[in-house]
């Protein structure tokens, strides 16, 4: 709003400019439309540019929990393993999701339920680390990249993780839970792609080391809870 702003001064004084009897501020019923429509286009000009961010905004963004939508976080996870492969930086993949998040539907109705994927959510997106992209991609769970993040430091954000949710005494859907009433089970992984030119926004190569990445991570994820759940596994 500010730069309509500017902009619509601008023009008005510019206006002046190339008019000097309207430097005695003698205006005619023309100048002072003109002013008017100077006006009204920086307005509308900064609204629209307003309105064209918060629709980008919305359409990256996962409504539920505020993180990066499923789309937005392919697109930027491509962009992280080509940034990993040309600096040979470390790229960590981490997948997690709610434990026994049925059994707190089944007991509280599923409202409780989002309210406890929201809470999650908050904690992750309060937690993540600087290079990290977090998405929601399924009803509870989870996948955090973070780039320059090597192996040791991926088990301690994972833990941080866990023990952030599982301390948390979240308020869900009006009614107060203990500490320890909220779980997550994490699967991690850390690899740098092999550096190979590539070419293209978008080259295959890339797209096939995440996806190997996300399984790698994945499938830590299910060890992890088969193992006792709230704890971390990384491959």
């Amino acid at each position: 709003m500010r730069g309509g702003v500017i902009a619509a001064v601008s023009a008005i004084v510019l206006y002046h400019v190339a008019n000097p009897h309207l430097l005695t501020f003698r205006y005619e019923e023309s100048d002072l439309v003109q002013i008017a429509l100077f006006l009204a286009v920086g307005m509308v000009t900064a609204k629209l540019t307003l309105d064209g961010r918060r629709l980008r905004r919305l359409a990256s963004t996962d409504d539920l929990t505020g993180l990066h939508n499923l789309r937005s976080f392919e697109t930027r996870l491509v962009t992280m393993v080509r940034a990993s492969r040309e600096t040979q930086a470390p790229l960590a993949l981490l997948v997690l999701d709610v434990d026994r998040l049925k059994s707190l539907n089944d007991q509280y109705g599923h409202l409780t339920g989002a309210e406890a994927v929201r809470t999650v959510g908050r904690i992750i997106g309060e937690r993540l680390p600087p290079d990290a992209v977090a998405c929601r991609y399924g009803g509870d769970e989870f996948v955090i990249a973070i780039l320059r993040c090597p192996p040791l430091l991926v088990h301690r954000v994972a833990d941080d993780l866990c023990r952030a949710v599982h301390d948390s005494a979240p308020v869900l859907s009006g009614r107060q839970f203990a500490a320890g009433t909220l779980s997550i089970s994490v699967g991690a992984c850390c690899a740098s792609p092999d550096r190979e030119a590539t070419s293209g926004a978008w080259s295959s190569r890339d797209v096939e080391a995440g996806e190997a990445l996300f399984g790698a991570a994945d499938a830590a994820l299910y060890r992890a809870k088969a193992s006792g759940r709230n704890r971390v596994c990384v491959a």
